[in-house]
């Protein structure tokens, strides 16, 4: 099984919501595209539920990241624009929106599917369930030092100081976790990443300095020390949250896909390439 599968769709795509970031770029591309999709046969939705066929997103991964949450996971393709930076998610670019529409409209395209994250946050209070495409990552509140211990499976692995923890999906290697010097991973392996963020050594406190790399079905637990139970800060894809008398964190893979299109010209490594070096 992996993380990430590739395969020729020929599902008709008629009905198509676009969301859109508040920059200024972005803000102009959305009447072209709008226009060009309603003089091509397709219905632009003013709002989403769940007979849409395709989202397309206009903005950067964030802007990408943002609506997958919004609309909490749905069945539906995406796509996207890129008027950020990075653009890892958004397959076209502002001057390819009549090639986009006509590999829509011929369905000339592969459908990638992304697993995301899942999050069992555990306090005395309650338990909760949050999902992640990128990453999640364990800091510290207002900056602070975090202490906590780091199991696999059940064993118990190391009891980790420094500034945080990132436990990343392969699609999320080159987010948050190749900025802490983790290591980029080919979106078709099955993998989970564990990456330090500036890890303190001592007596009391041993950690490794590299990231870790585990199987697919591996399961990632964080607990918090007792005295340090409410100064922990938990974040989903750059989502934060707080959370009062945290016991721990039990991090896997989620049974959600996102399908996201990918046109024929869309190559990982060579957008590796272009964006890194």
């Amino acid at each position: 099984r992996q993380m990430c599968i590739r395969d020729s769709s020929t599902k008709t795509i008629k009905k198509i919501y676009i969301k859109s970031n508040f920059n200024f770029s972005s803000k102009k591309v959305y009447p072209t595209l709008m226009d060009k999709l309603l003089k091509n046969g397709f219905e632009i939705m003013r709002d989403f539920d769940e007979t849409c066929d395709m989202v397309i997103s206009i903005g950067g991964d964030g802007s990408f990241l943002k609506i997958v949450h919004e609309l909490q996971y749905p069945k539906c393709i995406f796509t996207g624009i890129n008027t950020g930076h990075l653009g890892f998610f958004q397959d076209s670019l502002p001057s390819e929106i009549d090639y986009l529409i006509n590999c829509i409209k011929n369905s000339n395209y592969e459908i990638q599917k992304i697993i995301p994250l899942k999050a069992t946050v555990k306090t005395s209070l309650r338990n909760f369930e949050l999902h992640s495409i990128n990453e999640f990552a364990i800091k510290g509140y207002k900056n602070k030092t975090v202490h906590v211990n780091l199991s696999i499976d059940g064993n118990h692995i190391e009891s980790f100081s420094g500034d945080g923890i990132i436990i990343s999906s392969s699609t999320g290697s080159t987010a948050y976790n190749y900025s802490a010097s983790g290591s980029i991973i080919d979106p078709r392996l099955n993998v989970i990443q564990v990456t330090p963020i500036a890890p303190l050594n001592s007596n009391a406190y041993r950690s490794l300095t590299s990231s870790i790399i585990l199987p697919y079905k591996s399961k990632v637990k964080i607990t918090p020390e007792n005295q340090y139970q409410n100064t922990t800060i938990f974040l989903a894809d750059a989502i934060q949250f707080k959370y009062e008398k945290l016991q721990d964190i039990e991090i896997t893979y989620s049974n959600y896909k996102i399908k996201l299109l990918r046109l024929e010209k869309y190559r990982f490594w060579k957008k590796v390439k272009e964006k890194f070096l």
